[in-house]
């Protein structure tokens, strides 16, 4: 249906004003599914992962979703909508970061509080400077990794090493992605709600967006529909499905803020609307639309190009080349990936196992750019 045939439907009341609209802007959805299909096949092709699904929509709805490859390399189903994927680093931004919104929100936690207000233990030099925004924007000193998993046998001694982990830099001079930052947000959720950091993502965020599928340590009776990711043959000498990739949020029991949950693309795309909606979906409000802007907006282009949790786009990571200034996106080391630009009303969610099965496959960085570049291409201006 042309463009003005939907407005003028809309207006009679036949079809929602939004969903007119937002058919204007994408006038063609078969010709972009066809392109999101091209590429995701090509990645399958390529071997840069065995199976992929991509979800593109606005506030109102989904507009395309299109799945390619298999589960596995080996015979395996396709993935499908309720396919559920190792999200890995976007657990930052799903679970810890909407949980430091509502927290800021509820004044329950200040910014540019000293992170030794709610983590007495994190003592050290200089970590006295080091603030709640420096661990959000990765500018805290410290490194952006250590093998915990190998290093202490327990929950409890592995937190005790994060909190006694020197820093490498000063405060705020440098921008390092840091796990371990992330692992120290999420003790800060805990203290300050006194709730397991999962349990806390489960009451406030998976519920109430109705996000079925996500979740950590997901029981084995759902590992059919779980995307199998690398074969570990260093540690636990598997391969690893229903079981979280990351070595020290296993070793952490299954449950971080840095990496673990588990996610399908119907959900991603919930949460998705969620944002581009100002927080609110189906009536149900997670966050202020205040507070999104407030934490999607660039901290100090001098240092990075990070929001508070999010990153923004640079004309050199995933996000491609035509996004706008007001957009924000994370990445996840096994594959995953999500931007929101709300100036555009579009988000697009890419779900991938490209670690299966080695994490030495890099194609998964050609894609991610190919699709959102794509993606704009195809909405009128």
């Amino acid at each position: 249906m042309r463009f003005r045939t939907w407005l003028f439907a809309a207006l009679a009341g036949v079809v929602p004003l939004s969903t007119a609209l937002s058919q204007g802007a994408w006038p063609d959805l078969q010709r972009l599914q066809d392109t999101v299909g091209v590429i995701l096949d090509a990645g399958v092709k390529d071997s840069a992962f065995p199976g992929a699904i991509a979800v593109i929509g606005t506030k109102d709805r989904v507009l395309v979703e299109r799945a390619a490859g298999h589960l596995d390399w080996a015979p395996s189903p396709a993935p499908n909508d309720s396919t559920l994927w190792d999200m890995a680093s976007l657990t930052k931004v799903t679970a810890l970061t909407t949980a430091m919104m509502q927290l800021w929100e509820r004044g329950q936690v200040d910014l540019d509080a000293p992170v030794q207000r709610y983590l007495p233990e994190f003592q050290g030099p200089l970590k006295d400077r080091v603030t709640v925004r420096h661990l959000l924007t990765h500018s805290s000193g410290l490194p952006g990794w250590r093998p915990l998993y190998q290093e202490a046998p327990t929950p409890d001694s592995i937190l005790k090493l994060v909190y006694t982990t020197p820093l490498d830099t000063a405060p705020g001079t440098r921008m390092v992605y840091s796990d371990l930052g992330a692992i120290l947000l999420g003790q800060i959720v805990v203290r300050l709600t006194g709730e397991p950091f999962d349990r806390y993502v489960e009451e406030r965020i998976v519920q109430p967006l109705s996000m079925r599928d996500t979740r950590f340590r997901p029981p084995r009776e759902l590992w059919d529909r779980v995307a199998p990711t690398e074969v570990d043959t260093a540690w636990r000498k598997r391969q690893m499905r229903g079981e979280v990739h990351d070595e020290n949020t296993y070793a952490l029991g299954g449950v971080s803020s840095h990496a673990g949950l588990f996610s399908s693309a119907r959900d991603m795309a919930r949460f998705a609307r969620m944002l581009l909606g100002g927080g609110e979906l189906d009536g149900v409000r997670i966050v202020k639309s205040e507070t999104i802007a407030k934490f999607t907006a660039l901290q100090n282009a001098k240092l990075s190009n990070r929001a508070l949790g999010w990153e923004k786009p640079n004309g050199r990571n995933s996000a491609g080349h035509r996004l706008s200034p007001t957009a924000f996106g994370h990445t996840g080391f096994t594959g995953t990936s999500i931007w929101i630009d709300p100036a555009n009303d579009v988000f697009i969610v890419l779900l991938t196992n490209r670690v299966n099965p080695t994490r030495a496959r890099t194609g998964i960085f050609r894609v991610r750019t190919d699709l959102a570049d794509a993606v704009m291409a195809r909405r009128r201006r």
